[in-house]
């Protein structure tokens, strides 16, 4: 199983399509505060369309949170600073996909302490910015759980 992370997410749809998606490849979501939104909010259960009931999900007050109750799982950051193409990077089953918020992506505090051929980027065109959110999860999870040839619980 994958744990796909979102940190400090701010969204309410973006979050929501992310949870149908963990719903359907049998990853883990995991939210880090503070929360852009309620989890009651009414555009999180659209986007969603009731798949948060089929979604493991959990929310954690910080990233160090996660991680610890994830067992210090092998960390992969998705930046449009990345040197590592995400599909150039050999994802194994338990890693953990972390991606930030949409409006600043993940601090560069957490980008420095991480390996640099663990912060994967999507390629882009060169005057593009970046992803939105719910495609570059799907993007990367699809590719980590295509490496294991689809198998159950992506």
């Amino acid at each position: 199983m994958f744990h796909l992370i979102l940190f400090e997410p701010e969204i309410p749809p973006n979050t929501g399509n992310i949870i149908r998606l963990c719903a359907n490849t049998g990853a883990m979501l995991h939210l880090i505060r503070p929360l852009g939104f309620v989890l009651e909010d009414k555009k999180l259960r659209r986007a969603g369309l009731d798949y948060r009931e089929f979604a493991d999900m959990q929310v954690h007050e910080s990233l160090d949170q996660c991680l610890n109750t994830l067992k210090q799982p092998r960390l992969q950051a998705i930046s449009t600073h990345g040197t590592t193409l995400y599909s150039d990077f050999c994802f194994a089953p338990g890693d953990a996909l972390l991606f930030g918020p949409e409006t600043r992506g993940l601090p560069d505090t957490i980008l420095q302490s991480m390996d640099p051929a663990h912060v994967l980027r999507v390629p882009m065109q060169p005057q593009s910015r970046s992803l939105n959110l719910s495609n570059a999860a799907a993007v990367v999870l699809y590719e980590a759980w295509r490496q294991q040839g689809f198998l159950s619980g992506g």
